[in-house]
Formats: structure tokens, C-alpha cells, sequence
């Protein structure tokens, strides 16, 4: 357990650590944490934080209030339009890829659903350009994408995006059995 401080001060601020950083600190960090999970687990168990991982990166969760749920899943709402539109934008956007935000507008002139979609997610935005870099903005500000190149505006999609790929999936299926309970 080398990385125990610089762990905490990501993970406590409700970021990811991913195994495809392109931050070979963070690369490092999650290879010790992979390598001694358990022991990290117990740490911050210690101090009300537990350690999670999913496919590529970890993160901390916390008991939380019916409240503080309730606020979870409505903040989630958004990154189901967020996801919706990021696989129209192309299907295989996920861990690993990379795109520019010429790349998206440039499918936004070219596919008008896409465009409806940036527009209602984002309606306070008037241009296209603004709506694509509140987009952005929010990916790296929640930790799913990093710069890749700078200059040419490249980004690379982390391993962290499965996260939010895995709870709207959770989400459909528990509303398809809801549903198939109903027949």
C-alpha cells in the first residue's frame, strides 16, 4: 500500500481511478490497488469509505440517505440522454475511444436526430459549439474522459465510463422486469 494518500485525495473528492489513464501516476495507483485490494478495502473501511471497483477502475461510495438517493437517480437522468447521445454520436464510443469535438459536430450537422438531442440536453446553449463543450465538460469534469492530445483537442473515454455504462444498464433492466411484472 504505497499510494494510500494520493488514493484517498482522488477518490475522496468523488473521482475514478482508471487503469487507462493516460496520468502514469494514476496507471500506478490503480496497479497497486489491484494488486492489494483487500488491504486497501480494509483502510478505508476504517475511516466510512468503501473502496469499489468495476472493470478497469475504482472508485468510494458511502452509505447514503433515502434523500441523498433520491438525488443520486435524479442526477442520473441526465447521463441517460448523455449516453443515449454519445453511442448515436458513434456506437462504439466507450473505453478506449478517442474523438475530437470536431468529430461531434461535424455529426451533428450531418444527422438531425443528434442535433435534437445536444439541443434539448442543452437548451440553455444557443450554438452547437457550446452545447458539444458543456458535453465535454461535463465527461471530464466526472473523470469518463481525459486529454489525449491537446492541440488537436483529442480525448480519450477511460475505463471510469463503464461506470455510468453499468448503472443505466441496471436501470433498464430492472424498469424491463418492472414492466414484464405488470403484464
Amino acid at each position: 500500500m504505497k499510494f494510500t494518500t494520493e488514493i484517498f485525495e482522488t477518490l475522496s473528492k468523488g473521482k475514478f481511478i482508471s487503469s487507462n489513464s493516460l496520468d502514469k501516476a494514476q496507471r500506478n495507483w490503480y496497479d497497486d490497488i489491484d494488486d492489494n485490494f483487500q488491504d486497501y478495502f480494509d483502510f478505508f473501511i476504517k475511516i466510512g469509505y468503501n473502496l469499489e471497483r468495476g472493470n478497469g477502475y475504482c472508485f468510494f461510495t458511502r452509505p447514503m440517505s433515502k434523500v441523498d438517493i433520491e438525488l443520486k437517480i435524479k442526477s442520473l437522468m441526465k447521463w441517460i440522454d448523455y449516453l443515449a447521445f454519445l453511442k448515436s454520436f458513434n456506437s462504439i464510443f466507450g473505453t478506449g475511444f478517442t474523438f475530437t469535438k470536431a468529430d461531434i459536430l461535424i455529426e451533428i450537422s450531418r444527422n438531425i436526430e443528434l442535433k435534437n438531442m445536444i439541443s434539448r440536453m442543452f437548451n440553455g446553449k444557443s450554438v452547437n459549439d457550446e452545447k458539444v463543450d458543456a458535453l465535454i465538460g461535463e465527461l471530464l469534469k466526472e473523470g469518463f474522459i481525459e486529454v489525449e492530445h491537446e492541440i488537436e483537442g483529442r480525448y480519450k473515454v477511460l475505463n471510469s465510463f463503464n461506470y455510468i455504462e453499468d448503472i443505466i444498464q441496471k436501470i433498464d433492466i430492472e424498469e424491463e422486469a418492472d414492466n414484464e411484472e405488470l403484464k
